[in-house]
C-alpha cells in the first residue's frame, strides 16, 4: 500500500510539523458555493478529514441547515454557513471575516461559486453578462483580498480558484463564462506571485464537465441554443468534448484539492490544473 512521505520534525529540521493529505485538523475553509455539486464535495472532504468548513450557496434554506447539521455532527467538527451573496462585494468579504470571527482562523479559501447562461453574442443578456463576472470573477477577488491578511497573519495559507478547461479554451455561446474563467487563471498566477514568500499558495482547478446542477441547465440551454435535442447535447457536445466519454467525478478533483491544501502542494504555485478528461489536449 502506498505511504504518503515523512520528512523530519522539529526545530532540528528547520520547519514545522509536516501535515499529510488526510490530516486538516485545526484547519478552517471558507468554500464559495458549497451547498451543492464540486463545493459541497470538497467541504465534506474536508470535514471528514477534521477541517472545519464555512459553507456559501443558494438552495433552500431548510435543506442547507440539515447539510450543514449532518456534516458537523458526522464529522465532529463545526460546520457554520453564511449567505454571502456572490454579486456583493461586501458580503463576499464578510464571508471571509465571518470565517475568522466563526472558527478563529482561515487556512483554506475555495472560490468555486459559478453561474453560467448559454446564448450567442449578440443575443446574450447585459444582465447576464454582469451577473456572471460577478459570481465567477469579482467575487474570487474580493474573498482573496480578503483572505490575504488573514493568511499572512497565520504564516500559511491556501487559495484554490475552481475555473474550468473554459478557462483555456473557448466554446460557442459562453461568451461571459469563458470571458470570466480566462480571467480567474489571470488572476490566479498574479496572487501567486504576490504572495509566494509568505507561504501562501494560489492555485486553479479546471474540470471538465462534472455532473452537477450546473451542467444539468447546461444541456437544456445548449439544446435551446443550437436547435438540439438533449441526448444530443450530451453526447455531441458535453461528452464529445472529453475523450474519455464520461463525466468528471467529484471524487477526482478532491483528491486534487487535498493534494493542494496538503504540505505536499506547497510549490505548487500559480498552476493551472485540467481534470477533463483530455479535453484540452486536443
Amino acid at each position: 500500500m502506498f505511504q504518503w512521505p515523512k520528512r523530519a520534525d522539529g526545530p532540528e529540521a528547520g520547519h514545522a510539523p509536516f501535515r499529510d493529505i488526510g490530516d486538516l485538523k485545526g484547519q478552517v475553509a471558507v468554500i464559495s458555493g458549497s451547498t451543492s455539486g464540486i463545493g459541497l464535495a470538497f467541504a465534506r472532504a474536508i470535514a471528514s478529514r477534521g477541517g472545519e468548513v464555512v459553507l456559501n450557496g443558494l438552495g433552500d434554506p431548510s435543506e442547507i441547515e440539515r447539510t450543514r447539521a449532518e456534516m458537523e455532527a458526522g464529522c465532529g467538527v463545526r460546520v457554520r454557513y453564511h449567505g454571502a451573496d456572490m454579486r456583493r462585494g461586501d458580503e463576499v468579504a464578510d464571508m471571509v471575516a465571518y470565517g475568522r470571527h466563526q472558527l478563529g482562523r482561515v487556512d483554506i479559501l475555495i472560490n468555486n461559486a459559478g453561474v453560467q447562461h448559454v446564448e450567442a453574442v449578440e443575443k446574450f443578456p447585459s444582465d447576464k453578462w454582469e451577473q456572471i463576472i460577478a459570481v465567477n470573477l469579482s467575487s474570487t477577488f474580493y474573498a482573496t483580498r480578503a483572505a490575504i491578511p488573514i493568511m499572512k497573519a497565520q504564516g500559511r495559507g491556501r487559495i484554490i480558484n475552481v475555473a474550468s478547461a473554459h478557462g483555456l479554451v473557448a466554446s460557442p455561446f459562453k461568451s461571459a463564462y469563458v470571458a470570466a474563467k480566462h480571467g480567474v487563471l489571470g488572476f490566479t498566477k498574479t496572487v501567486a506571485l504576490e504572495v509566494a514568500q509568505d507561504n501562501i499558495t494560489c492555485n486553479a482547478i479546471c474540470p471538465g464537465y462534472v455532473e452537477t446542477p450546473l451542467v444539468q441547465q447546461q444541456i437544456a440551454d445548449q439544446a435551446r441554443a443550437r436547435g438540439m435535442s438533449k441526448e444530443a447535447v450530451l453526447k455531441e457536445v458535453i461528452l464529445g468534448s472529453q475523450p474519455t466519454k464520461r463525466f468528471v467525478t467529484t471524487d477526482e478533483l478532491t483528491g486534487m484539492m487535498l493534494y493542494l491544501v496538503s504540505d505536499l502542494g506547497a510549490s505548487a504555485n500559480g498552476a493551472s490544473f485540467s481534470i477533463d478528461g483530455g479535453w484540452t489536449a486536443q
